[in-house]
């Protein structure tokens, strides 16, 4: 028999963050956010991913009370505040202009919230330390904005939003204006400070990697609906709509005829590059083993793109043309010519079927 009094050590579940029910925003006749629906767990680092004009942005201006629904309802921490103006939400948003005060120091920037709201000088100090400290710029504290670089400039308006700890915390593009190699180191920074703090963290990025790099979990936007929620593993190799499949990453999207050639099967399927073999069409030694579908075709294009080489390839049957991406270390190169005849092979299980 049960015990009645054995303590229930299940662990909780997670508290909620965020969470948006029906919403709805219009501008005139265009409708920006289509009766969303989303629940994001404190702690987390989610991140709303989408082209330009897909409704990311005001989803993330609706959240921080910048804007009002149409209909629908934002709780946060579990708290309606659908009515609340921004200030009465626990909420701090980075854009992706820094927005720093260039006539004060760096420490005087981090702090001067803290100091409109009246908090002591020595505390105020101690608490931008604190959060300088937190992104790696305690030495920094006595410089200006203008004796910075970009990368330097985000962090102190990261520590800015920081320093009276807000319970989440949104980034609005924050590394747009960032070059390649800065975006990417600043993309491993923003993830070790959320781990750090423990605060949830909403970005708002069109950049698929910085997104699936940085999430733990991603919500994909097209026309102002939200049409996938999940890890960015199951983003990617479970889109659920062809459009997530051709944004998220690239993608083979074949139909009708296509696919019915390419996997024996009738509907709309993503075959990503990477999954495909190339090899020579003479070398004898890929064929389709078990399990697996090959075509034949012939190089149309070729791009080298440092660690990888992306082929374009126009099949033998029915003149479908698939992309493949080829790492530079995976065997012997192939001839880096067009009309060069090959053999693609892939499982059959990574032609993965969407919704038309």
């Amino acid at each position: 028999m049960a015990e009645d009094n054995v303590p229930d050590t299940r662990p909780a579940p997670p508290a909620t963050a965020v969470r948006l029910t029906d919403l709805t925003k219009d501008f005139g006749t265009v409708r920006a956010v289509d009766h969303a629906e989303l629940v994001i767990q404190e702690g987390e680092f989610f991140s709303l991913l989408g082209p330009s004009g897909s409704g990311k942005s005001t989803l993330l201006r609706l959240i921080a009370g910048f804007e009002s629904p149409t209909s629908g309802r934002v709780e946060l921490a579990g708290r309606d505040v659908t009515a609340l103006p921004p200030h009465r939400r626990d909420v701090h948003t980075v854009f992706q202009d820094y927005a720093l005060f260039p006539h004060m120091t760096v420490e005087q920037n981090v702090g001067y919230a803290l100091r409109v709201a009246g908090v002591r000088k020595d505390e105020r100090r101690a608490r931008a330390r604190e959060a300088l400290a937190t992104v790696r710029l305690e030495d920094y504290g006595d410089r200006r904005p203008a004796q910075l670089s970009g990368g330097q400039r985000q962090r102190v308006a990261l520590a800015r939003a920081l320093v009276d700890r807000p319970g989440l915390l949104l980034l609005d593009e924050p590394l747009g204006a960032l070059d390649l190699k800065l975006r990417q180191e600043m993309q491993t920074e923003l993830k070790q400070i959320q781990r750090t703090t423990g605060i949830t963290f909403l970005l708002v990025t069109h950049d698929q990697e910085e997104a699936l790099t940085m999430s733990d979990r991603v919500a994909v936007l097209d026309g102002g609906r939200i049409a996938q929620t999940g890890p960015p593993l199951e983003i990617y190799d479970r889109p659920a709509t062809a459009f997530v499949a051709g944004f998220v990453g690239v993608t083979n999207l074949v139909r009708g005829a296509a696919a019915q050639r390419l996997t024996g099967r009738p509907g709309t399927y993503s075959i990503r590059p990477e999954r495909i073999r190339i090899t020579p069409l003479d070398d004898g030694l890929e064929t389709a083993g078990p399990g697996e579908r090959s075509v034949t075709g012939r190089i149309t294009d070729i791009a080298h793109a440092g660690p990888h080489t992306r082929f374009r390839v126009r099949l033998d049957e029915g003149g479908d043309r698939l992309t493949v991406l080829r790492l530079n270390t995976s065997g012997p190169a192939l001839p880096a010519r067009t009309d060069t005849p090959v053999r693609l092979a892939w499982d059959a299980a990574d032609a993965y079927p969407v919704p038309g």
